[in-house]
């Protein structure tokens, strides 16, 4: 299993703040950064490699990367020339020499933690697998989602039609076993001949599949995770893990005092 991160864009919701700082870079916990945080959940979990799209300031990227390492999974980088005038779809389809076999496809903002991802990698085998949550009500920004027969995806979107039922929202976190990654390859190459997708969002193309196979979903309801798309999420997602952080150090402090 391997992972692909979407990190290419700047994030122009958080500016100033990503003026001359990706948005994966921001620190969230301490001095570690969002994609720190990623790859530690990930790692932890056994996956072994990761991809980083990357392209808004790219050279700060690399060379973060090679300063800190996350032990137990190695790390590479593509670069999308295209990230100012193009949205993640496109930065998917140049993902797509490396979405082979079994891995996952998550987005760069969304941060969460190991048991999270583990429940994911443990549901039931499926060619596709989208990890939704559910809350009480769902806003303009929520990339909702449709649910028929249980699980299986009926239709994803920021908008969906009126006359179906949202019963929750994709967490930018997706899973691809068997023949997914293909089928997901497939449609990205015929969406971006196109000219009028490349602003869209690939989750547009997870809809289309949805329509005529099938594809799963995994509700990670109850676990933390958190997208950071604004001051105050960031702000929000520092709090909860510096919480998180002296919870840990008070009981390694008791644990020790216990010996």
């Amino acid at each position: 299993m391997k992972a692909i991160i979407l990190s290419a864009g700047q994030g122009r919701r958080l500016l100033p703040l990503t003026a001359s700082t990706p948005k994966c870079l921001l620190p969230v916990d301490g001095g570690r950064t969002g994609l720190d945080v990623q790859l530690s959940a990930l790692a932890a979990c056994g996956v072994r490699k990761a991809i980083v799209m990357v392209g808004f300031g790219a050279e700060q990227v690399e060379a973060h990367l090679a300063a800190h390492p996350v032990a137990g999974i190695d790390v590479e980088t593509r670069y999308n020339p295209f990230f100012e005038t193009s949205d993640n779809l496109v930065t998917c389809w140049l993902a797509s020499r490396d979405m082979d076999g079994e891995f996952l496809l998550l987005n760069g903002d969304t941060l969460f933690e190991a048991d999270l991802l583990g429940r994911v990698l443990a549901a039931p085998a499926a060619p596709i697998t989208v990890t939704i949550d559910r809350k009480d009500e769902y806003d303009a920004d929520d990339m909702k989602v449709s649910l028929s027969r249980g699980r299986r995806l009926a239709a994803i979107g920021k908008k969906l039609d009126p006359s179906l039922r949202i019963d929750g929202e994709a967490i930018g976190l997706i899973r691809f076993l068997g023949l997914g990654g293909r089928v997901f390859r497939d449609a990205l190459e015929a969406a971006v001949r196109n000219p009028s997708t490349h602003r869209a969002w690939y989750l547009s193309v997870v809809n289309e599949i949805a329509q005529k196979s099938r594809v799963e979903t995994c509700s990670i309801e109850g676990a933390w995770w958190a997208e950071i798309d604004s001051p105050s999420d960031l702000a929000a997602v520092r709090a909860e893990l510096g919480a998180r952080r002296d919870v840990a150090v008070s009981r390694r402090v008791a644990g020790a005092a216990a010996r």
